[in-house]
């Protein structure tokens, strides 16, 4: 991405969370958002699932509950003790499983 664009993630056609690219971080494939880039954090709740990256730390998890009162498991990955190298990168963001939300758009409108 070349210009500072906004950039938002998308599930049924609602945004998930939003920012301006110059606020993202891109670490192996993925874009990471600040946390307070979520636009309705009461929606996301930790799901109890963790997972370990070797030079990123131990990763949590959070399930997102939908309008339509579905919950998605898993829908978001975030480091809340990253290692010592990896804090510029991924501390205080949350980054989001592409096969669980319709998609990421950048150049989206501001509202």
């Amino acid at each position: 991405m070349s210009a500072d664009q906004q950039t938002a993630v998308f599930l049924n056609d609602k945004e998930l969370a939003k920012a301006m690219t110059s606020d993202l971080t891109h670490v192996e494939g993925n874009w990471y958002f600040k946390e307070a880039a979520l636009i309705d954090r009461s929606r996301f709740e930790e799901s109890g699932t963790h997972t370990t990256c070797p030079w990123k730390g131990e990763a949590s998890y959070f399930n997102y509950k939908a309008d339509d009162g579905k919950l998605i498991k898993d829908i978001a990955w975030f480091y809340p003790k990253p290692k010592a190298g990896a804090e510029d990168k991924v501390g205080g963001r949350v980054a989001f499983y592409v096969g669980k939300i319709d998609g990421l758009r950048v150049g989206a409108p501001s509202v």
